[in-house]
């Protein structure tokens, strides 16, 4: 005979032993330990979301979540990783949309496909990229124009750094040299932290990024943003003009999110994205994100699918309308 008793002590049953209750309900058990891998160096700002995602996410998805880091080949390294794991909700993705939506465009040849290789879970931001100078470039350069009288005047140190041949940032300074018939050499990093700590000893003149990489050391005077990628200026940085403001016809806004490997199961898949999605509700994460210079932002599975989709088609489009490749 079934008493409340009985049920208070087989719920509590349950709750002691999650993965012999998941088998009996025919849902298979998650590791205990999962890991997010991000394609570039700690400190970047792929590396931080990955971070604040992991934390709030250890409870609700797994037990423990980890971070690695595995830079290089602007961040194919990773997502070659990703693609080629097991497929038990141990390993996931954090990745830029450029990486998914605009290098199919921009290399010759990817080691991976994205929409087969990889499961969508959820979105997690949104964010523009800018353009900072350093302290080897003077007070005088307020703008993009000023830039590049002053690197004309001084071509020894006619540079920016980026995160990879290929990548965003290095598209928008390539439509940058093409519109003003500038020369501007790309000097290429693991990572746009790693390109910071240059720009920031004078190295390298300038380095294009993602916004919210810069704003610490902006914010402490170090470093001047003199654009932003945006059809709009972004809320971090209300001063700074966009590229489109200056005469320069682009718009750029990159998105991050979260993927499985593609033979992740659809339960798999929905656990993760629920997890996810709550993780983005909570206003302490947002916060944390909005201190990134990043708006927090989550989505399902389809949505976070017909976004990759909509941008792959917008960025074929437009690499073939500049003639854009790595090499540019």
């Amino acid at each position: 005979m079934l008493t409340r008793r009985t049920l208070i002590q087989a719920a509590g049953s349950a709750a002691a032993a999650p993965s012999l209750f998941a088998r009996a309900q025919g849902t298979p058990a998650l590791p205990e330990t999962a890991k997010i891998v991000v394609g570039f160096l700690p400190g970047g700002l792929t590396d931080i979301l990955a971070r604040r995602m992991a934390e709030k996410m250890r409870t609700a998805y797994v037990a423990n979540m980890l971070v690695e880091n595995k830079p290089g080949a602007s961040g194919q390294i990773a997502i070659t990783q990703v693609k080629d794991s097991v497929a038990d909700g141990s390993v996931l993705l954090l990745t830029h949309s450029s990486s998914l939506a605009m290098y199919p465009f921009t290399f010759a040849k990817l080691p991976y496909r994205p929409t087969d290789d990889l499961l969508p879970v959820s979105l997690v931001c949104h964010t523009n990229h800018a353009l900072a100078v350093g302290p080897a470039v003077p007070a005088e350069v307020k703008n993009v124009k000023d830039f590049l009288a002053w690197a004309k005047a001084h071509p020894e140190r006619s540079n920016y750094g980026a995160p990879g041949l290929g990548s965003m940032p290095h598209l928008i300074m390539t439509v940058v040299n093409k519109v003003a018939k500038a020369d501007l050499r790309p000097i290429t990093y693991r990572g746009t932290a790693a390109a910071i700590t240059d720009l920031l000893g004078g190295q390298i003149s300038s380095a294009s990024g993602p916004l919210g990489n810069f704003l610490p050391q902006v914010q402490a005077g170090k470093l001047r943003l003199i654009a932003q990628s945006g059809d709009t200026r972004s809320s971090f940085a209300p001063e700074v003009t966009t590229y489109r403001e200056q005469g320069f016809p682009m718009t750029a806004r990159e998105w991050y999110a979260i993927y499985l490997p593609a033979k992740a199961s659809p339960e798999i898949q929905r656990r993760a994205a629920a997890a996810a999605q709550a993780a983005l509700a909570d206003p302490a994460v947002v916060a944390s994100l909005q201190q990134s210079g990043v708006d927090a932002a989550s989505s399902t599975p389809a949505v976070l699918a017909t976004m990759l989709e909509a941008d792959t088609k917008e960025w074929m489009r437009l690499t073939r309308e500049i003639g854009f490749t790595a090499e540019s």
